[in-house]
């Protein structure tokens, strides 16, 4: 099998949508309003300053991706960068797509000065827990906590 990883376009961006979609579903059993997560996709490529979607390929055919945005730490004077709507195909899980993904990540986060890499995951995601301990990563001492609010869309 031949793995590459690649910068998304915007012709990847019905398959961005519909894997977005089905993770949240398979994670949190939601439906995305398809207009509102459609949009806020597209954004991403209409202002790289908010971040960057990343591809895999297995064998020329996309199998899985996710996003990259910015945080700013102040304590340690640099962007943090955050790994977000990481989703695989179902035939292509535990065939080391997001082993590839995530390896490309830190060289470019490590490329760029970041000072670090973070993920959030759902709690009872025990097989992605493991994966993400499996490459390094380290459970924070931080909660999350989050307060929607209503703006137009």
């Amino acid at each position: 099998m031949t793995m590459t990883v690649r910068d998304a376009q915007r012709e990847d961006l019905p398959n961005l949508i519909a894997w977005n979609a089905a993770m949240a579903w398979e994670t949190e059993h939601r439906r995305l309003d398809p207009d509102v997560f459609s949009r806020g996709m597209a954004a991403v490529f209409d202002e790289p300053r908010r971040g960057f979607y990343l591809v895999a390929e297995l064998d020329g055919k996309p199998a899985g991706c996710l996003m990259v945005t910015y945080e700013w730490s102040d304590w340690r004077n640099g962007n943090f960068w955050w790994i977000q709507s990481v989703y695989v195909t179902e035939s292509a899980r535990r065939s080391g797509v997001f082993r590839a993904l995530y390896a490309d990540v830190a060289r470019r986060a490590g490329e760029a000065g970041a000072v670090g890499l973070r993920l959030y995951v759902e709690t009872e995601n025990e097989r992605a827990q493991a994966t993400y301990e499996g490459l390094g990563m380290e459970r924070c001492h931080y909660f999350m906590y989050e307060q929607a609010l209503e703006r137009a869309r």
